[in-house]
This record gives structure tokens, C-alpha cells and sequence, in this order.
């Protein structure tokens, strides 16, 4: 069977490790968020590819779940004696060879997603890790000055700033006031991203942050469209359980876009696939329109809400969502592929 998942961080890398313990036989094309991307230091740092590539690679930090195991930061606290900024973003020593050879490759002119590959041949994480777009497509997030600075007409002042500042330096605490992919209107799907979602046989949306992770690869232009024609159904996974994000502050996301923290508001912001009808010259026809999920995951917890989510039209089920371990991660997995109606 060939799976396709569209993933983040962290939540999603751990949700993968279940889908190749649960489908070791399947195929497994993996979307990676590109979004987090930042250039620190001169380097070029892609977080949320790095942290599948590790996880299902066997070289994560297990703690942090990020970043290397067994990780040092000599050179960060050297660089920090010298004074030079920003001291906010921790790169581990091991994992500054990742980004060596990352930029050292792109100044030579290889693309991204051909770079991606080529440190999967080391890590050999057993699914295909494809980046969303080999182009720009940074995410900045809108917030109040944090100096306090007024505008002309005394109101705070906005600025734009990169994600990894707000989500790593200011923890996510500046209300955010809305996010801005820069550079994706420009920007195309990757080889082999399109493809990959209209010849799966079903395709997944792990716990990943709904905003600026998944929401973020399904800006790039053509990945949305390719979600609502695929002829394999679209299933996900909350990253809500019980009103609160499992880990990170997608709650914060949420609220920055005006959607509230529970498994039903996520799964309506996502949106069915509801079938439409369309007439060209006449002809009668019947297309996929409106969202992208046919089905919805939910923790037990949140069970009182199936009901609701299945009225928008999107099968749903409430199963524990806890990945407290592989074998619950498998279980998620297995009711994912059940929900779809897959074996």
C-alpha cells in the first residue's frame, strides 16, 4: 500500500515511527513542512525535516525530541562569548554537520529535496522524506513591537518576525496576530509532492501543529488542490486532546487565526471533502470540493464531540491519542487506516 503523510516536528515524526512499526510492508511518502526553515549562522537549518529524519533514523534526542542524541553545544556557547546573535537557537555540534553539508550542497545548486535524500542515505529512515518546496517559503508571524513602540496613530506598532523567534525566543507568549508564508506564492511543490498525494492509497495528517505545519504545506500552491482530487481518502489525527495541545503551543496558533482549541474546531478548520456538483456545457458531473479530511481521529476524551464533527460531513472516531508509547502509537495508526477503510 503506498501511504502519504503530510508532517511537522515532532508530533509528527513520532506518529510516523507507528505507521512503519503498524505498515512495515507499505510504501511511505513523507511531506515535510518547510516552513520552520532558517538561516542561522550562516548555515541553513531545516528543523522539522531533520527531526523525521532523526527520529525514524534513530538519531534523535529521546528528551528533547529534537536535535541529536548525545548532543553537545560547544560551539553555541563559544559563539555566545563572542556576543553573536542569535544566542536564542540552540545548534548541537553534531547536528551542526547536518547543516553543513545542507548549505555547502545548496551553494553548489542542488535543490532541497535532492540534498533531503542525500542525507537520508545516511539516516535511512525507511520512508521517502520529501520537502514541501524546494523555494522560500518562510513563515513570519505578526506581533506587537516588543519594544512597546506606537504607530503614527498611537496604536502598537507591528512587525514581522521569523517563526523560530516567536515559537523558540518568546515562547510563543506575543500574541500572535496573524502568519505570513513569505516567498509561496512563488513557490512550486517539490518533485514528486503532487504525485505523492494523487497516487497513494490514503493519505495522513499526523498531530501535527494544524497552522503552522500542516496548514503551512497546504499553502503551497497546488497541494491543497491535489488533496481535495485524490482518489485516496484523507484521514487525520488531533493534535487536540481534551482542549490542549499534546505538546507545543498550537494553541496559540489557533487562537492567532481565530479557531479554538478543540478536536471539533481543528477538524471544521480543516474541513470536509464534500462532494459538489459542477456544469460544463451542460453536462452534469460531480467533483470534490470544499475541505480536506474524510476522516477525523479524536481522543476518547473529546468523544462528546463525534457526533458534531460527523455532521460536517467527516467520518470520526474517538480511540486514545496519547503516544505514550510505540505500541499506542501503532494502535492510533491501525484506527486511522480502519477509519478509512483500509485493511
Amino acid at each position: 500500500m503506498r501511504i502519504t503523510a503530510l508532517a511537522g516536528g515532532i508530533g509528527g515524526a513520532r506518529f510516523l515511527k507507528g505507521v512503519l512499526a503498524a505498515r512495515p510492508n507499505d510504501a511511505v511518502t513523507v511531506i515535510g513542512n518547510t516552513g520552520d526553515d532558517i538561516w542561522i549562522h550562516g548555515l541553513r537549518v531545516c528543523p522539522d525535516l531533520d527531526t523525521v529524519m532523526y527520529t525514524l533514523g534513530g538519531g534523535i534526542s529521546i528528551e528533547r525530541g529534537w536535535g541529536r542524541e548525545g548532543e553537545t553545544f560547544t560551539v553555541k556557547e563559544e559563539l555566545a562569548e563572542y556576543g553573536v546573535e542569535p544566542t536564542w537557537f540552540g545548534l548541537g555540534d553534531k547536528d551542526i554537520a547536518t547543516h553543513l553539508v545542507r548549505t555547502q550542497s545548496m551553494q553548489a545548486g542542488f535543490p532541497l529535496s535532492d540534498i533531503t535524500a542525500a542525507l537520508c542515505e545516511r539516516w535511512k529512515p525507511g520512508v521517502r522524506l520529501i520537502p514541501m518546496t524546494d523555494d522560500r517559503a518562510e513563515t513570519n508571524v505578526i506581533v506587537d513591537d516588543p519594544s512597546g513602540a506606537l504607530d503614527d496613530a498611537g496604536r502598537p506598532l507591528q512587525i514581522a518576525i521569523h517563526f523560530q523567534e516567536w515559537w523558540i525566543k518568546y515562547r510563543a507568549q506575543i500574541p500572535a496576530r496573524g502568519f505570513v508564508l513569505v516567498g509561496v506564492d512563488q513557490a512550486r511543490p517539490a518533485p514528486g509532492v503532487i504525485e505523492a498525494i494523487e497516487q497513494a492509497d490514503i493519505v495522513l495528517l499526523p498531530p501535527s501543529n494544524p497552522v503552522v505545519s500542516i496548514g503551512t504545506i497546504l499553502q503551497v500552491p497546488g497541494v491543497a488542490d491535489a488533496l481535495r482530487s485524490t482518489t485516496a481518502p484523507v484521514v487525520g489525527v488531533s493534535p487536540i486532546v481534551g482542549g490542549a495541545p499534546v505538546r507545543g503551543m498550537a494553541d496559540a496558533c489557533l487562537t492567532a487565526i481565530g479557531v479554538e482549541t478543540t478536536a471539533l474546531a481543528v477538524a471544521a478548520h480543516y474541513g470536509a471533502r464534500l462532494p459538489r456538483s459542477a456544469s460544463a456545457g451542460g453536462n452534469e458531473s460531480t467533483e470534490i470540493g470544499g475541505g480536506f479530511i474524510d476522516g477525523w481521529l479524536v481522543d476518547e476524551s473529546d468523544s462528546a464531540s463525534v457526533a458534531a464533527i460527523e455532521a460536517l460531513g467527516i467520518r470520526c472516531r474517538a480511540v486514545p491519542l496519547l503516544m505514550s508509547d510505540l505500541d499506542a502509537t501503532k494502535a492510533m495508526v491501525s484506527e486511522a487506516m480502519s477509519l478509512a477503510g483500509m485493511p
